[in-house]
């Protein structure tokens, strides 16, 4: 019989993501774009994975894919050992419990047309847990969990700023009782002095209530703020996956090292080598051959247009793509 890994919440193991191109008069498929191209990770229980990297490199296409919100075209995806990609319908639904997401876009999330309360309470209707007034209930304390007055429970979301509509979205996921909660972007809309409120709501929240995010970002700062550990994709691949620690003190892939030096520093006398990384990102539809990265790489050799680099272990704990990793 088969242990369950207590340790880790959810093992993601060589997951893809082709979207078809079809065209001609018939809409025959073309090609295909290789959004996610055989990410592999883990994320242990209670901790905060940042996933990061440039607009297209595939990170929220693999967190929707995680939650088979996109269809995978292939790999495995295990949820306290149980194979989501693998699940039935009605074993999906259950899933759905544990594994909650918070979109981006808080204009976009929320339906114009019901009010508040009963956008949070959607969930619990669709599980059919509670009685209405236990549901209304349930609401008016999570919405007090996230900063909301109970009173603002029949408005409507055009009542409602950018950061508010957020805690909404974060409400909606809470009341499920989750315990994996994937965070698309969810501070890339709000203003910056919104953003740094929300991000500390998440963090309590998951002090209380034992949360596990994957906390999707292109905003490396933000990332630092909030994860544990970090990994960064470039192109549909994981190229590097570290504690914070390791990853912004010394990172082991130059694309890592040319994103981290675009951060910008407070400290006005601070000087730091800024990498300007020359062209830009290859399609996804035709990838360079071996490293994805090496036509923009400044310690690019032959081998790198050749073979593609192993994601492997290179320090304890610290993953790295890259055939010359931490020689820059």
């Amino acid at each position: 019989m088969a242990v369950a890994n207590t340790e880790h919440l959810l093992e993601v193991n060589n997951l893809k993501k082709y979207f078809p191109i079809k065209g001609g008069i018939l809409r025959h498929t073309v090609g295909t774009v290789k959004a996610v191209d055989g990410v592999s990770f883990t994320v242990r229980r209670g901790e905060t994975l940042g996933l990061v990297g440039e607009s297209g490199c595939g990170k929220t296409t693999t967190g929707r894919t995680i939650l088979r919100l996109e269809q995978a075209t292939s790999g495995e995806v295990l949820f306290e050992d149980k194979d989501v990609l693998k699940a039935s319908s009605r074993q999906m639904k259950a899933l759905r419990r544990d594994m909650q997401i918070v979109f981006q876009d808080p204009y976009a999330s929320l339906d114009p047309r019901i009010t508040v309360g009963q956008s949070v309470a959607e969930g619990l209707v669709i599980h059919g847990i509670g009685t209405p007034k236990e549901r209304e209930e349930r609401v008016r304390e999570v919405l007090a969990k996230v900063g909301l007055h109970a009173s603002q429970i029949n408005r409507f979301p055009h009542e409602f700023s950018g950061g508010q509509r957020q805690r909404i979205g974060i409400a909606r996921a809470l009341i499920m009782e989750p315990k994996l909660i994937v965070c698309d972007e969810p501070v890339s809309a709000l203003d910056v002095s919104i953003q740094s409120q929300v991000l500390n709501l998440l963090r309590n929240l998951q002090r209380e209530f034992g949360l596990t995010y994957l906390f999707i970002a292109h905003n490396l700062s933000v990332v630092e703020h909030i994860s544990d550990r970090v990994g960064v994709m470039y192109l549909g691949k994981l190229v590097e996956l570290a504690s914070r620690e390791d990853l912004f003190r010394e990172p082991l892939h130059p694309y890592t090292k040319a994103l981290i030096s675009a951060i910008p520093n407070p400290d006005p006398t601070a000087r730091r080598e800024r990498i300007v990384l020359q062209g830009d990102v290859p399609s996804p539809i035709n990838p360079p051959a071996g490293c994805r990265f090496h036509p923009r790489c400044w310690i690019a050799r032959p081998i790198c247009s050749e073979q593609d680099p192993e994601f492997a272990e290179k320090r304890k704990g610290h993953w790295a793509a890259c055939h010359f990793a931490g020689e820059f």
